[in-house]
């Protein structure tokens, strides 16, 4: 389950969070709108009324191929009498119910599918509808534009990738070409192998020559490095595939290097990132 937003309607804030694609609202919360201090009371009158079960067991034998309507034609028989009472738990644990949920701990209390949350804000207050499903559009808006967000960094990326390919190369070559020992040394650990190919030295000899830097030698890599890096891994694990032995595998990808970092360097792209 994912992380829980907060959406706050007319001053009270009402937990929501998304699983498998489906919203969740927390009816704990809602149900603070008519008593701060009694939301299960609450939630259990709005489940004692006929209504109520009738609404619930039709989501779930629309949206629930497990449900098991045998123990919900018992409780809707019940439904409605001074001495009926349910719990969301044991209506959970009763017909297999998915619309409904019992989180614990610190974020924890019950929640249900939107449909069914909205449902028991109409129970509730009218207004208080109203307001909860306008901000939740509002979340749902923002999320949309987030991933529209994302979705412009991954063309930005492309963008990237397109100028590695088509620029020409003239300036001061960025990494260092691989020396002669470099390429008569075997290195048996493949990330060590790209160190070498971009960065010129491997992460113990980096650590040797930095022994008060935190983390790794990747750790301060500049953005267009990273970018390159994660090109040299494909590039590597084609190589491999290909059966190209080490050391000539290291000649190619330092080459690659160079030529892509002579690109990002010159490319404005990447500023935009920064």
């Amino acid at each position: 389950m994912a992380k829980n937003k907060k959406i706050n309607v007319l001053g009270i804030d009402v937990a929501v969070y998304e699983d498998n694609k489906e919203d969740f609202m927390s009816l704990t919360d809602i149900a603070r709108q008519r008593d701060s201090e009694r939301s299960d009371y609450i939630l259990q009158n709005w489940m004692r009324n006929r209504s109520t079960i009738e609404f619930i067991g039709l989501w779930e034998k629309f949206n629930n191929p497990n449900f098991n309507s045998i123990e919900f034609d018992g409780i809707k028989n019940m439904a409605g009498s001074n001495s009926f009472s349910l719990t969301p738990k044991r209506w959970i644990e009763t017909t297999n119910a998915i619309g409904v949920v019992s989180k614990s701990g610190r974020y924890g209390g019950t929640f249900a599918h939107k449909d069914i949350a909205f449902e028991f804000a109409t129970w509730l207050s009218a207004e208080f509808k109203f307001y909860l499903i306008k901000e939740f559009q509002r979340l749902k808006e923002e999320e949309s534009s987030n991933k529209k967000l994302e979705w412009s960094l991954q063309r930005t990326i492309s963008k990237i990738n397109y100028t590695i390919h088509t620029d020409a190369i003239k300036e001061k070559l960025i990494p260092l070409i691989v020396s002669k020992n470099q390429k008569n040394f075997i290195y048996a650990d493949e990330a060590d192998l790209l160190n070498v190919a971009l960065f010129g030295k491997t992460a113990k000899e980096w650590r040797d020559e930095n022994p008060d830097e935190k983390g790794n030698i990747r750790d301060g890599a500049s953005i267009e490095q990273l970018v390159v890096l994660s090109n040299l891994e494909s590039i590597n694990a084609m190589l491999i595939q290909q059966n190209v032995v080490q050391n000539e595998r290291l000649l190619k990808l330092n080459e690659i290097a160079i030529q892509q970092m002579k690109s990002l360097i010159k490319s404005n792209v990447l500023n935009k990132l920064k």
